[in-house]
């Protein structure tokens, strides 16, 4: 098997120890009845600029419009994810601290990373599941007119040396990628970084060859001319490149050029079942808010967030097949 990992600026491994949640030092079962009665922090593990950034703000204003309360979105980035899931994952449980992170973190972190600084599966819970939507694959404007699809892709990087951007060391792009590598004997650099905004200004820049994310945040590139769509990695084509096919379209039936992945919306493990299906139902209707429908519009999405029991099930789905595609896929542990 060939393949080649790139970590950008290197893989913060630090403890998740430093910068905690600052909140009560008990939690009062009582404040279940009356919550939320205080600010809510949500963290997000990833930088500010991307999906999982733009849907904490506007679904957290929706709740904050729903209870009176202040949402406070706390962007820690850092390690793929973890960092910001270990801060949550050590706060107190009293509905005071949410983690809005991608699926990644909490499935395919815990066999990209010899340690995370927290248990996925003891230390949270998933409140809610947000679909990520169509994550196209793009090309950068400098590849020649003729790679258009991921069969004159794959001619290219046989031939050139090519790299591949990735939000996050073992996301759904880095799975893609490592999929190429190994199904078709390539040599295609995947290069990780601490979110999707550093990943579209390295495109943007001409740092980088090929890239899957959300089409708002690469819509700017998308409206200069910098990029242009290859495959749509899922079951429908995206919005933002109508006439590019999608990858089952274009007779790649491989798992891993579908993706199926979600934002989740988690919680300490401890946290009160009232205040968390309070939450997921405030999540879920946050779609449907004003500020809501038009983030979801901007990215393209669709499908409304799952109710915790559903993404629950769901979870533990994505479990059972993602792990075993990343393992047989030989990525080793940093």
């Amino acid at each position: 098997m060939s393949k080649v990992t790139t970590t950008r600026r290197g893989l913060l491994r630090a403890g998740a120890g430093a910068g905690l949640i600052v909140a009560a030092p008990s939690i009062v079962r009582a404040q279940g009845a009356a919550w939320p009665n205080k600010p809510i922090t949500i963290v997000v593990n990833f930088p500010a600029g991307g999906l999982t950034d733009g849907i904490a703000r506007a679904f957290g204003q929706s709740v904050s419009q729903a209870t009176g309360q202040q949402v406070i979105v706390d962007n820690k980035p850092g390690a793929s994810g973890n960092i910001g899931a270990a801060l949550v994952a050590r706060a107190p449980a009293d509905g005071y601290t949410f983690l809005h992170s991608v699926s990644s973190t909490l499935i395919q972190n815990r066999v990209m990373f010899k340690t995370l600084g927290f248990d996925p599966d003891k230390d949270l819970t998933v409140v809610s599941g947000t679909s990520s939507g169509v994550l196209p694959v793009v090309v950068h404007k400098s590849l020649p007119a003729e790679v258009k699809d991921l069969k004159s892709f794959i001619e290219y990087a046989k031939k050139n040396k090519v790299n591949f951007g990735s939000w996050a060391l073992g996301s759904s792009a880095h799975i893609f990628a490592q999929t190429l590598n190994e199904k078709y004997g390539l040599t295609i650099e995947v290069v990780t970084y601490k979110g999707e905004a550093p990943m579209w200004q390295d495109m943007g820049a001409g740092q980088l060859q090929a890239a899957m994310g959300s089409p708002q945040a690469m819509n700017a590139l998308v409206v200069k001319g910098d990029v242009r769509g290859i495959a749509a990695p899922s079951k429908v084509r995206a919005r933002i490149f109508p006439d590019v096919p999608t990858s089952l379209e274009q007779g790649f039936t491989d798992d891993a050029f579908t993706v199926s992945g979600w934002l989740a919306l988690a919680a300490p493990a401890a946290t009160p079942k009232d205040i968390i299906k309070r939450m997921s139902d405030l999540w879920v209707a946050a779609a449907d808010s004003e500020p809501g429908k038009k983030m979801m519009d901007s990215f393209a999405l669709v499908e409304k967030p799952m109710p915790h029991e559903e993404v629950m099930a769901d979870y533990e789905r994505l479990k059972k097949t993602l792990i075993p595609r990343i393992v047989a896929l030989g990525i080793q542990p940093v």
